[in-house]
């Protein structure tokens, strides 16, 4: 025979238990996304959710170009004079003692009256 407390408490969800303390997300290890990198990792991995940093990378705006200045030029010449700098800027400081022609990528306006007032040319290339 069947007591009639349990027949009143039978199709109840918790049977009148506690159920209040299991409400929250922190029995279920936290809310959502949490924890796949850490105690929720084989669920992560069998999901196949990817984890990490991804997304968008914004390229930068212009190339870093390396650097030589007016006065290693005598230097890099040869004995006729010419100078190709691909991917290389040419800068200002320094003294031209000699006719050169020096083709770069970019030049600055005193590295570029230098070598012209020596006799030369500079060539953006």
């Amino acid at each position: 025979m069947v007591r009639p407390e349990t027949k009143e408490k039978r199709g109840h969800r918790t049977y009148h238990g506690k159920h209040k303390n299991a409400r929250g997300g922190g029995s279920r290890g936290g809310r959502g996304d949490v924890g796949k990198c850490k105690h929720h990792f084989m669920r992560s991995m069998l999901l196949g959710t990817q984890m990490g940093k991804h997304g968008f990378v914004r390229l930068p705006l212009s190339e870093d170009l390396d650097v030589v200045n007016v006065g290693l030029l005598d230097q890099i010449a040869g004995p006729d004079g010419k100078v190709e700098l691909s991917k290389m800027k040419v800068l200002g400081s320094g003294k031209v003692t000699r006719t050169l022609n020096v083709s770069a990528s970019g030049f600055t306006v005193t590295a570029k009256n230098k070598i012209e007032a020596a006799g030369g040319k500079a060539v953006v290339v």
